[in-house]
């Protein structure tokens, strides 16, 4: 960590003009536009620029006049005519406009609102693509011709020489050059954003670095999005990315699950869901989007969807080290679900939905009930899906008999058909856009409709050729489906045993997981449900192997039902379906066992894997704080508690929190803060096990001091090392004629609590836990949790409650018999670990093929 007096700054800045606002990961825009100003308004190809006061201003260059709008009228209030062929235009909050005369007149104009005016207040050699005006009142010049953004100081009266803010002034790729730049953006922090346009990349060039770094388009170094021309950007309050993507015609944005498009997303063209080479965008304070349709001569406006801010199912995030109980809880028995339960779905309130295909009736149970608290009876007939919208209204699977899908709308407890199919929907699904999916596995096809059409069209294919086959556009029984931000469709493809992934608009599969797939992954056994967590990793009922898997960035494992196909807690029995609670529980449809079984997540798996550091902070003044933190480690976040903090409780007593989501080395914790108040900054990382430099800068009311917690409560490791020789015990770890070298290890805690053991050696490790003791002869006895290459390196780590009245074993032992080798085992948690070793020096009778002493 580096703190220093110098690090606490207080900054002065300018108010914005424009509008950033925050956004839901969920958040969507009607797809299609409102004209709100064609070409004999604005001209042939108009700048925008819309202020938090929500008056529009845009550049009419064909006629050299400035249009404005106030808000909600519908014809323009006012016009400014002067002396410029603008291509940009950029206005303060006092209402001045900055106007780009670059092409004809090689200057920059300021129209003064209070007297009418026009100055000169820049000296250009080139067009300005974009003009920007920083916090410290700097303006900013992106000049095409010259492939360079240039800048000068609004403070300094006197005209001088602009100064270089990126790019060499030579056409180039290379990371200190642009090529006809473009759209610019400036960030509270003086980062600037460069709409690269014949790159085909968004750069960011940090304060007072010549290099920048892409951070949109394919070379950058993270996956993002293709762009083709990219003419504007704009970050939102949580600097996400939104991009005018100009010649792939539409309008993209990050968030959370990475990049997406917002609208223009249905190709080229003059509807109004379509654009034609949009050059920038501007949002108003209610995150609408205008945008000038440059080819189509008009503005276009698109709505925020008020109804878009939440997701109805939950997608948790999950870290590399995530544990559940193996052992699943019968939350529902055959008495309440029926023969055979399939459908299942959980929301975000914990509300869990189930279909009873033997009743044909919707049973539902609010968060921590543990009889059903409604039942919906209706006219349909085993329903094999079902989706819940986030305001409780219910699409229900009625294809069987009835060839349609049913809406139970909540509000009025009345059904109406909403989507006419020609056989069971295996699976339903409805994305952001507000379209719903049905996975017809007779027909093996995915099929679509818009919710947003009152009348119910034909639909659409999004998936299959209808033709039951295993090309990368055909499938062979399609069931699970799941559309995420993107509008990328992944389908279960049951009877090929894989997982397809259709990105958005294209025909031809990916095999992303299972038979085929291009990279190792898994083998699956006609799998029927796909999830992807809030990290984009994949979870799946692999049906017919009787198992749920799941991914991370160690690759796939087994989750539930790893110890084969059975009635008992920790096995299952056909799982077909599955959803997450907000706590990252998992409720499974154990479809041959008849019940609902739940498996829950260790929290606290995830709480003990970074390392971390504890500052206490002395405010003398009471006021708004703002921490910028800068770390070339690129995962971290920071968290502000208010009183103490506990690691083992990191909840508690939080009350701000932000991270390097972007991870570009940077980011902001706001909070307001009060004088005399103990309050404690934590910094850790997303990613397990990373060390590094951390700076944190603080603006606000007044000096804020800083004092490392050197005694706050931690993590305590023990240590533990032996080998494995040819005199250690031996067993056959797989019930078969080979055996491995083990050792036995006691191990007693002094407080209970979630301890995590992981393992380090040359050999490839293999651990397992035993409650009481371990018996050679039967190694699935009193066995609470075993692992092997859980971290992708040959090695075991798993994470567990112990308590201390429970006397355990630990037995160490290798994936290949008779392997030698030194090893140590490292255990984390809230207190030392006693391990003390209690191998005897056993020795296998081959004739009589049983361990002994």
């Amino acid at each position: 960590m580096i703190f220093s007096k110098k690090n606490h700054k207080l900054t002065i800045s300018l108010p914005l003009s424009f509008n950033q606002p925050k956004f839901s990961p969920a958040a969507t825009w009607n797809s299609n536009g409102i004209i709100i100003a064609n070409r004999s308004i604005v001209g042939e190809r108009p700048a925008i620029f819309v202020n938090t006061d929500n008056t529009i201003y845009v550049a009419n260059r064909e006629n050299n006049k400035i249009i404005m709008w106030q808000e909600e009228s519908a014809n323009p209030t006012k016009t400014i005519r002067g002396n410029f062929t603008p291509d940009s235009l950029f206005v303060i909050s006092n209402g001045d406009i900055y106007i780009d005369d670059g092409v004809a007149n090689g200057r920059v104009q300021k129209w003064i609102a209070e007297t009418n005016i026009f100055v000169t207040v820049m000296n250009v050699n080139s067009s300005c693509e974009g003009l920007f005006v920083d916090i410290n009142d700097t303006l900013y010049c992106s000049m095409y011709g010259h492939h360079q953004v240039v800048k000068r100081s609004l403070i300094n009266s006197v005209i001088d020489s602009n100064h270089v803010a990126a790019g060499t002034g030579i056409q180039g790729s290379d990371p200190n050059q642009l090529n006809q730049p473009h759209g610019i953006f400036v960030d509270a922090n003086l980062d600037l954003y460069v709409a690269d346009f014949a790159n085909d990349r968004v750069q960011l060039f940090q304060s007072g670095k010549s290099n920048g770094i892409t951070v949109a388009g394919s070379t950058s170094l993270n996956p993002t999005i293709k762009l083709s021309y990219p003419s504007g950007v704009v970050l939102d309050a949580e600097k996400y990315l939104f991009i005018a993507d100009q010649f792939n015609h539409r309008i993209v944005g990050s968030g959370l699950n990475g990049f997406r498009c917002l609208v223009g997303c249905y190709g080229v063209g003059s509807q109004s869901n379509q654009l034609y080479k949009p050059f920038s965008f501007s949002f108003d304070r209610s995150g609408n989007i205008f945008v000038p349709d440059q080819g189509n001569h008009r503005i276009q406006k698109f709505l925020l969807m008020k109804d878009s801010f939440a997701l109805s199912f939950n997608r948790p995030k999950f870290c590399s080290t995530a544990t559940w109980n193996p052992t699943g809880i019968t939350f529902a028995n055959q008495s309440i679900v029926g023969q055979q339960p399939i459908a299942i779905f959980v929301n975000t309130n914990n509300t869990i939905f189930v279909a009873n295909r033997q009743n044909n009736t919707i049973v539902m149970w609010q968060e921590k009930s543990v009889n059903p608290t409604k039942i919906i009876s209706g006219n349909f007939t085993g329903p094999m899906s079902l989706f819940v919208l986030s305001n409780g209204d219910i699409y229900i699977d009625d294809g069987y008999e009835n060839d349609r899908v049913q809406k139970w709308i909540a509000e009025t407890n009345t059904f109406v058909t909403v989507m006419n199919v020609n056989s069971y929907c295996a699976d339903l699904f409805v994305d952001i856009n507000n379209t719903l999916y049905c996975s017809i596995g007779d027909h093996h096809r995915v099929v679509k409709r818009s919710l947003n059409d009152s009348l119910m069209t034909l639909n659409r294919n999004a998936a299959g050729t209808g033709t039951l086959g295993s090309a990368s556009n055909q499938f062979n029984g399609p069931v699970g489906i799941f559309v995420d931000a993107n509008l990328d469709l992944y389908v279960t493809d049951c009877d090929n045993d894989r997982v397809q992934l259709f990105q958005s608009g294209e025909s031809n599969g990916i095999t992303v997981v299972g038979r085929a797939s291009l990279n190792p992954t898994i083998t699956l056994l006609c799998p029927t449900k796909i999830i992807l967590d809030t990290e984009k990793y994949l979870f799946i009922a692999d049906n017919y192997n009787n198992r749920i898997v799941g991914s991370d960035s160690n690759g796939f494992q087994c989750l539930f039902g790893c110890y084969g196909m059975g009635s008992q807690s920790n096995q299952l029995d056909g799982p077909f379906s599955f959803s997450f609670d907000h706590s990252g529980n998992m409720f499974v449809t154990d479809q041959n066992n008849h019940r609902i079984q739940k498996f829950q997540y260790y929290e606290e798996s995830c709480k003990l894997d970074s390392y971390y550091e504890a500052i206490q902070m002395d405010v003398t003044i009471t006021g708004y704080y703002a921490f910028l933190i800068n770390s070339k480690m690129k995962t971290t976040y920071g968290c502000i508690y208010k009183s103490d903090f506990n690691p083992f409780d990191v909840a508690k007593n939080m009350i701000k929190y932000n991270g390097d989501y972007e991870r570009q080395g940077q980011f902001e914790v706001t909070a307001i803060l009060e004088a005399n108040i103990k309050y404690v900054f934590v910094i850790t990382t997303s990613t397990s096990n990373i060390t590094g430099d951390v700076s944190i800068q603080v603006s606000g009311q007044s000096y804020i001091g800083f004092s490392r917690i050197l005694n706050t409560s931690s993590v305590v490791q023990t240590v533990y090392a032996s080998k494995l020789a040819t005199n250690s015990s031996t067993y056959s770890r797989r019930c078969s004629s080979s055996n491995s070298y083990y050792k036995a290890i006691q191990v007693n805690v002094r407080r209970s609590g979630f301890y995590t053991f992981f393992s380090k050696s040359n050999m490839d490790t293999y651990g397992s836990l035993y409650k009481d003791y371990f018996d050679p002869s039967t190694p699935r006895e009193n066995q609470l949790v075993d692992d092997d290459k859980r971290c992708n390196q040959k090695q075991f780590t798993f994470t567990i409650a112990l308590e201390t009245s429970i006397t355990y074993t630990l037995v160490v032992t290798t994936w290949n018999s008779y392997t030698t080798g030194e090893f140590s085992i490292f255990v984390s948690g809230p207190d030392n670990v006693d391990l003390k070793n209690i191998s005897k020096c056993l020795h296998y009778n081959y004739e009589m093929n049983i361990c002994q002493c």
